[in-house]
């Protein structure tokens, strides 16, 4: 049973599976259209950012993925403040239409060849729109499942957000398998890089279409949400969630989104068997989130797991990064590649509702997509970027186990610190 009332008239079991789905799917589509350009970042790099190296070049497409974060936290001011006072159907339905935007931009911008450093230019432009978007969105649509959960249901329901993110990356790198796998290397630097971005135009009829009947699940009768009081009452929450977000940004952008590139410029992996570890990787935190979040609602704290899964991504780390370096096989690698990925991520369900649960119900679409963006912004944007620059210093292919253990260690000290208080509504 919901939690909640809309507009005062009770929501049914049936209008909180249709929301759940609302929103559940919407930010499957925003987040496929955000990372899909990780699993081009290569080809980008050749096309709109031209050097006689290139390592160069990939380093210049990575730095583009990371100032697509630098707009994430004024959207989820923005954004998360519109979702506060107007409804949490108004902040989505934004996210839908900027980034429907900055896709299409990407989609259909000529390349470097054609029209010179105009082509670099759009392309950022995009990023920084589909950066604003998606800063709206995580926040937003967490809290939208979490008010629409009893108590004892929370982790689950908010799971299917993590969840949703899976499988986003999981479309984006089956799409960029079937591609690569399909089309010759000619074909795809002449128009195959574009049609990931072009199935992702898909999230504004459908997006629109799926939110169009959405129910506004925020309380009525709730206070009037002020920037300047959240700032000034829930600096704690805000900062150590900020910190709690290290391990799963620097897991997810590491594991799942970089590992293709990893794999191929480091390990030597063919690019078909790289994607498909994001595939692995991907399905496999799609079904592990929910079944984690599960076995987390049924107990009275939500730390417990939280620190059983930080110590376990802790004491793996080293033995994961040592056996990919030192070839084990593309089928093992894939495998411990999937398996770290669950151990690491699959408690995020978990992470995401203490969070939210830190702050009332009107300052909490602002706070959520603050603490998020923020968090992904620092530790997120640009990581691949980082990690490839200390591999192509140090030679030391062991690098990305450096940047996650600090990630590790920074979030189990927020987890240590961070108020346990939990909110009933």
């Amino acid at each position: 049973m919901s939690n909640l009332e809309s507009g005062g008239v009770p929501v049914t079991f049936r209008q909180s599976k249709k929301v759940i789905l609302a929103t559940v799917v919407g930010n499957g589509l925003v987040i496929y259209d955000f990372t899909v350009y990780s699993f081009s970042a290569v080809i980008i790099g050749q096309l709109f950012f031209p050097s006689n190296s290139s390592f160069t070049s990939l380093l210049m497409a990575l730095l583009t993925f990371g100032i697509g974060f630098v707009m994430r936290p004024l959207g989820a001011i923005v954004i998360g403040n519109l979702a506060d006072r107007k409804g949490r159907k108004a902040g989505l339905n934004v996210t839908n239409l900027l980034m429907a935007a900055g896709t299409a931009l990407i989609a259909f911008v000529p390349t470097h060849a054609s029209i010179g450093v105009t082509a670099t230019v759009l392309l950022v432009l995009s990023r920084l729109l589909q950066g604003f978007a998606t800063g709206g969105e995580i926040g937003v649509s967490s809290v939208v499942l979490m008010e629409l959960a009893a108590n004892n249901q929370r982790c689950y329901l908010v799971s299917w957000r993590s969840a949703s993110q899976a499988a986003a990356a999981l479309v984006g790198a089956v799409v960029g398998t079937v591609t690569t796998s399909l089309l010759t290397p000619e074909q795809l630097l002449a128009w195959g890089w574009r049609i990931p971005f072009l199935l992702g135009l898909l999230i504004a009829p459908v997006g629109w279409f799926i939110r169009r009947d959405m129910l506004e699940t925020r309380l009525p009768g709730t206070p009037r949400p002020s920037l300047r009081v959240l700032l000034k009452n829930h600096r704690s929450p805000l900062l150590l969630g900020v910190l709690m977000m290290a391990t799963p940004t620097a897991s997810i952008y590491l594991m799942v989104l970089y590992m293709p590139t990893y794999l191929v410029r480091t390990l030597g992996l063919s690019p078909s068997m790289s994607l498909l570890s994001a595939c692995l990787s991907s399905a496999m935190l799609f079904i592990a989130a929910p079944l984690f979040a599960r076995f987390a609602d049924r107990l009275p704290r939500r730390k417990p797991t939280q620190y059983v899964t930080m110590t376990a991504s802790i004491l793996l780390l080293y033995p994961v990064f040592l056996a990919l370096t030192h070839g084990v096989g593309e089928l093992a690698s894939l495998l411990i590649i999937g398996v770290y990925s669950v151990v690491s991520m699959g408690n995020n369900g978990v992470t995401t509702v203490m969070i939210m649960e830190a702050f009332p119900v009107h300052h909490r679409a602002t706070g959520m997509s603050m603490v998020y963006s923020f968090g992904v912004t620092i530790f997120g944007a640009f990581c691949p970027f980082f990690v490839t620059w200390l591999i192509g210093i140090t030679h030391n292919s062991m690098a990305p186990s450096w940047y996650l253990l600090g990630a590790l260690l920074i979030s189990l000290f927020a987890l240590a610190r961070f108020p346990t208080q939990r909110s009933t509504h």
